[in-house]
């Protein structure tokens, strides 16, 4: 049986909807809380499973939505990326969840700083498996289903 464009989004934004069940899980019974970097992940995914449902129910162009979904993929694996430098330390995260300098700095402004800091980093990882993060999984993965939504785009034809 051969796929159709149609079956291609729906495996993608059901590969989506399985990354977010795993997110979630981890979140919900894991006990671990996202950072806002986590987060910002999550938003193409949901924007993915709702682009699978659209394909499902046939009711834009097939090739509109598989270039959105692969767009949406390839957002989340972009973002996975910046979140995997700023775990590693290749670059600077956003200040609002990663460690900032203390120079030039008074008590009352350092005392701001911490009272007003979220309680999950964007700079450590927390999990890891065979050497990479959540955030690294998330790229890899993503990268696999912006390859099934091309697959879905070149089927659509």
């Amino acid at each position: 049986m051969r796929l159709t464009a149609r079956h291609w989004m729906i495996l993608a934004g059901a590969g989506s909807a399985a990354l977010m069940i795993g997110a979630l899980a981890f979140q919900h019974i894991g006990g671990m809380a996202p950072c806002k970097l986590c987060i910002w992940q999550r938003w193409p995914h949901v924007a993915a499973i709702g682009i699978g449902a659209l394909a499902a129910l046939a009711i834009l162009p097939a090739r509109v939505l598989a270039g959105l979904g692969a767009l949406a993929a390839l957002a989340t694996a972009g973002i996975g990326l910046y979140h995997t430098g700023v775990e590693r330390k290749w670059w600077e995260g956003p200040a609002s969840c990663s460690g900032a300098g203390v120079a030039d700095q008074s008590a009352q402004d350092l005392f701001a700083q911490i009272m007003a800091a979220p309680l999950v980093r964007c700079d450590e990882v927390p999990w890891e498996m065979f050497g990479l993060s959540m955030a690294s999984w998330n790229t890899l993965v993503s990268l696999g289903l912006v390859g099934l939504w091309l697959m879905a785009w070149r089927a659509a034809r």
